[in-house]
């Protein structure tokens, strides 16, 4: 070990050596654009951009399901009938709840 040390002395009380490790400590704790801040930064990135993309699908599909109800009235009616139970006058409906 202590070879080891005698061989390094040399380069670690050079100044150059000194200013350029400390630049590096700096620039990657210390500074506003710091290393640990760049991968917190790159990892929200990539959860906006999932996000972004799952919400570009769910447009996409509700905008095919408005078309379909805007221009069939019979695909409106089984809409209706579906989501908020409504029926005919002379109808009754059953909501069956299915437990696991």
């Amino acid at each position: 070990m202590k070879e080891f040390f005698l061989k390094i002395w040399p380069w670690v009380k050079n100044k150059y050596v000194i200013t350029l490790l400390v630049f590096f400590i700096w620039m990657l704790f210390f500074d506003q654009n710091n290393l640990l801040d760049r991968i917190r930064m790159y990892s929200e990135i990539r959860q906006l951009e999932d996000e972004q993309e799952y919400y570009e699908q769910e447009i996409k599909k509700d905008s095919t399901r408005l078309h379909e109800l805007t221009t069939d009235k019979d695909n409106l009616e089984k809409y209706a009938r579906e989501q908020f139970y409504m029926k005919k006058p002379d109808e009754d409906v059953f909501v069956v709840i299915e437990e696991e």
